[in-house]
């Protein structure tokens, strides 16, 4: 797959993680990311996205609050901050990546790389 996403595992309510993306060509500083996850039985949401530059970003409203996106160009990674976890968090983050040179979009049509997403579970 051409990204790859880590940073997943157990957390308790209230306790954080911090998801990274790369690609496997380390080119993500080329690209807008975005940030979806999706829990068992349900469909997929987007939670974030930032652009190439790193300047623009957008989080869902109802997560605005808690999680953060952060883009290193110089390193070429995404960061998906996840702060105040609840258990409803629970889920599988994948990123997704796209060529534009402006801004960034929470509709996953938009983007045409995708890694295999890092699995959240936040438990108590």
């Amino acid at each position: 797959l051409p990204l790859v996403e880590s940073g997943g595992g157990l957390a308790h309510p209230g306790g954080s993680l911090t998801l990274s993306c790369v690609a496997a060509d380390n080119t993500l500083d080329q690209y807008a990311v975005g940030w979806f996850r999706q829990a068992p039985g349900q469909e997929p949401e987007a939670v974030g996205c930032i652009s190439r530059s790193g300047e623009y970003t957008n989080i869902v409203d109802t997560m605005r609050s808690r999680f953060t996106v952060i883009k290193d160009n110089a390193r070429r990674k995404v960061f998906l901050l996840l702060t105040d976890l609840k258990a409803e968090d629970s889920a599988n983050y994948m990123c997704s990546a796209i060529k534009i040179g402006y801004k960034c979009s929470l509709n996953s049509q938009v983007y045409d790389l995708w890694g295999q997403g890092t699995q959240v579970n936040v438990s108590a």
